[in-house]
């Protein structure tokens, strides 16, 4: 039986039936949201096409995203790299990190980081500092499509796309997921009963681990709020198991279930140790992190960082005052980084939070709430950058071409900013909850057309590759065959 979508679980939805009339306003707005996407969309790319000569698709979202895509570019090209220096000491059952007065570890010239080191190797320290706190690490929410694909990314190199048609196959033809596209990641709470028979229904290799007993705990409103449920609710196995599933559906499969058990498990607990010793005035810093309590850790292991396995050394059994003989030390010559060139987990993030890239306070709360795109629609976005010849994909960045940066140089900064999708969902928001006329916002999009149109005339000079025309095939006609002709051939 499908656990999720047992015939029982309509019966509280039938039982409140609202009177659809309530839901007008969201009509409007949706309505209003695709007309002027669609409106601003040609208009754009119809104007910058004939303005270039060029093929050149413009869109109330995607040329946002790319120009999130050309900022973050032009930062990399434009950043310098600066030589730096770091000093290890090795104090026998552990290491330890030069640090300054201000607890930094990055030294600027190569001669006072050897000065540290000569003075300090072979000699005796001491421990100044043991300072150790009890952490605890919840587990985390429930995927909603966007984590999903992120993580997904991040663990198999999927992109978005790939993803997204893996979890709608998993929905669609094996039944086995839930409804994928949604920006929701929790429950409503009377899915309580059919996510405990899910956790006990479930097969190997995962009844082995999942949570039972002790183990198991009431993750409350971590899963089950009904105040932040959106149109949809988290993605979570339906209850159906057994089918024959490729190993990428597998992949994606096994990341929703672990995320489901996850969530009913308890806190990771760990010790986060700091140790600082002193040799000859020279303070090293040392981390170590000793598990407590493995928790959700047990069902559903995080990917980690180079800095979260650099500090997860075990540390011996350390106090202040105890004496160290510092037996090596060294310099670790380093260069100062540019930032990451995004990837399709990145990328999504920041469409996910576009928010940060915009100053005014009323806007940002909006995008916060909706973001860049929707999480069935960014994964397209991405695809469609890629398809017109804005982005390349280059392992697993993404990187924007001459021709992406060309149109970020040339559009209206209100056609490249964030703010402007952040008005519009403003606007949009206040048509749905019945305070804007759809009117009144509608013609403020056709007001920006006739702009966008007017700027496209004397928009800045700039070359792209031109169009090439494909005349378009006609269709010959072909004569009728004589009545006497098809009657020869059997044609009634």
């Amino acid at each position: 039986m499908d656990l999720v979508h047992d015939g029982g679980s309509h019966c509280g939805g039938f039982a409140n039936l609202k009177p659809g009339a309530e839901y007008d306003a969201l009509y409007t707005s949706a309505q209003c949201r695709a007309d002027a996407d669609w409106l601003v969309g040609m208009n754009g790319s119809r104007a910058f096409t004939l303005r270039y000569d060029s093929l050149l698709s413009i869109g109330r979202v995607q040329t946002p995203t790319l120009s999130l895509l050309v900022q973050r570019e032009k930062e990399i090209r434009a950043f310098v790299p600066e030589d730096y220096y770091e000093v290890i000491a090795n104090f026998g059952g552990y290491k330890g990190t030069y640090i300054d007065g201000k607890k930094q570890t990055k030294i600027d010239s190569k001669e006072k980081a050897e000065a540290i080191v000569a003075a300090v190797k072979g000699q005796i320290g001491k421990i100044i500092s043991v300072e150790t706190q009890r952490k605890k690490t919840p587990p985390p929410l429930l995927y909603d499509l966007t984590t999903l694909q992120r993580e997904a990314n991040a663990r198999f190199g999927f992109t978005a796309q790939a993803t997204l048609d893996i979890v709608q196959a998993l929905y669609e033809r094996h039944k086995m997921l839930t409804y994928p596209r949604t920006d929701s990641r929790y429950l409503s709470d009377d899915m309580k009963p059919k996510m405990e028979k899910l956790l006990n229904s479930l097969p190997a290799p995962y009844a082995e681990v999942v949570p039972k007993g002790e183990d198991r705990v009431n993750p409350g409103k971590r899963v089950f709020d009904d105040s932040k449920l959106t149109d949809h609710h988290a993605i979570v196995p339906t209850g159906k198991f057994g089918a024959a599933l490729n190993p990428n559906e597998q992949k994606i499969f096994d990341m929703v279930v672990r995320q489901v058990m996850a969530a009913f498990s308890k806190d990771f607990v760990y010790d986060a140790t700091q140790v600082i010793t002193e040799v000859q005035g020279n303070r090293f810093l040392s981390k170590g992190r000793q598990v407590v309590e493995t928790g959700w850790q047990k069902v559903n292991p995080p990917m980690k960082s180079k800095k979260e396995t650099e500090e997860e050394q075990t540390l011996p059994g350390l106090t202040e005052g105890m004496e160290v003989k510092a037996k090596d030390a060294k310099v670790q010559s380093k260069k100062t980084t540019p930032p990451s060139p995004y990837n399709e987990n990145t990328l999504l993030g920041a469409m996910e939070n576009a928010g940060r890239f915009v100053q005014d306070e009323e806007l940002r709360r909006q995008l916060k709430e909706r973001g860049l795109g929707t999480p069935a629609t960014r994964a397209a976005i991405i695809e469609r950058l890629i398809t017109v010849g804005y982005v390349e994909r280059q392992k697993k960045s993404l990187i924007p071409t001459d021709k992406g940066i060309k149109l970020i140089e040339v559009v209206p900064i209100q056609m490249s900013s964030p703010e402007t999708t952040g008005r519009w969902e403003k606007g949009l928001n206040d048509i749905a909850l019945g305070k804007m006329d759809p009117e009144k916002f509608m013609a403020s999009i056709r007001r920006y057309c006739a702009f966008l149109c007017q700027y496209a005339v004397t928009a800045p000079a700039q070359s792209f590759p031109k169009r090439e025309y494909t005349p378009k095939k006609t269709m010959k006609k072909t004569p009728a065959k004589k009545a006497g002709n098809a009657k020869q051939a059997g044609t009634p």
